[in-house]
């Protein structure tokens, strides 16, 4: 029998394939083991929401943690992806909250800044709402452009990065994201019209 704190210090790969098999104790350990990272991400989707947001680093990991519990995990490689995947399941905790605090106050929904130097695009103050149904509609034009906006925009992950989760060239990445980013402009420029 393996200790969970011994689990912890197993590698994260290892980890993955059994949580993969079906073994929940080991997404414990992984989530242990890649702790620091996680909320590193977490306070990157945050930094960007409206000041006094609510949820805190911490709480939204715990709750995306807890949302990776109730579903399968499916193919996930190594570690750089499933942070990835951790990305897009904060993504949508923070999707879920700002919809339930639209209908709660019916103020126009919760908003959060893109700045370039973090972000695709030169926008301030883009509802996250909205930024989740261009995401939704770029999902449905190029899955791949929406993909790497994912995980550079809330993983925050490096191009080089990226490309191994994506399986594709760093150059390929660099102008599929370059491409994105000028789509997401139009798309939440228009929006905000």
């Amino acid at each position: 029998m393996v200790l969970s704190g011994e689990r912890s210090q197993q590698p994260a790969t290892e980890l993955l394939a059994q949580w993969c098999a079906g073994d929940v104790a080991a997404l414990q350990a992984l989530v242990t083991l890649v702790y620091n990272e996680l909320r590193e991400i977490a306070h990157r989707c945050l930094r960007q929401e409206r000041h006094g947001h609510t949820l805190q680093s911490t709480a939204l990991v715990n709750e995306a943690y807890l949302r990776l519990v109730q579903q399968s995990p499916g193919a996930i490689d190594n570690r750089v992806h499933f942070l990835g995947v951790a990305a897009h399941v904060m993504r949508q905790v923070l999707v879920d909250y700002a919809r339930a605090q639209r209908a709660a106050k019916r103020s126009g929904g919760l908003r959060v800044e893109l700045r370039e130097e973090h972000h695709p695009v030169q926008v301030d103050n883009v509802d996250v709402i909205a930024l989740d149904k261009a995401l939704e509609t770029l999902a449905l034009l190029d899955p791949q452009q929406s993909r790497i906006v994912e995980l550079r925009f809330f993983a925050g992950l490096t191009v080089e990065d990226t490309a191994t989760v994506v399986g594709l060239s760093c150059a390929t990445v660099k102008r599929e994201w370059a491409s994105a980013k000028a789509w997401l402009g139009r798309e939440l420029d228009s929006v905000e019209r």
